[in-house]
């Protein structure tokens, strides 16, 4: 059985689901990156937190949507983490990210900054490299585009 998405918004989440959301993307961007920075920046309680919890309760997959604050009409995701990789949950909720932003924000386009090694995993969703790669807490990483479909 194909696990559900959870979409809430930040005070809606649980202490347990907040947990395993902030465990999950410290076990890949701060311990198996090898990268100590300050994930907890002020804009997870502006955000949709979209996850996929196992059956344990940990968390498999997640992003986080919010309005882009210097950028009327525009939603931005992050903190895109899969720990489950190779089962298409990635892809899964990359999508389901998307189609929030443009369904429930009205966003007339998504940013985001990617990793460069991720950028051809962004790109399967349609997003498009807009800069040149620079360093963010000493990994490379370029800004990444996808406008509204047209209706």
């Amino acid at each position: 059985m194909e696990q559900p998405i959870l979409c809430k918004h930040f005070d809606e989440l649980t202490n347990r689901e907040l947990y395993e959301i902030l465990k999950a993307r410290s076990a890949v961007f701060v311990v198996e990156q090898n990268c100590p920075y300050q994930d907890i920046d002020g804009l997870d309680v502006f955000s949709h937190h979209l996850f996929i919890s196992r059956e344990d309760q940990s968390v498999a997959a997640c992003l986080r949507v919010f309005r882009k604050p210097d950028e009327p009409g525009i939603a931005q995701i992050g903190r895109v983490v899969t720990t489950q990789r190779g089962s298409g949950l990635g892809r899964r909720i990359l999508h389901a990210g998307v189609e929030k932003a443009f369904r429930d924000y009205h966003a007339e386009g998504i940013y985001l900054e990617a990793q460069v090694y991720a950028i051809g995993y962004y790109q399967k969703e349609g997003f498009e490299v807009v800069s040149e790669p620079f360093l963010e807490d000493h990994i490379p990483h370029v800004q990444m585009r996808l406008k509204a479909p047209e209706h």
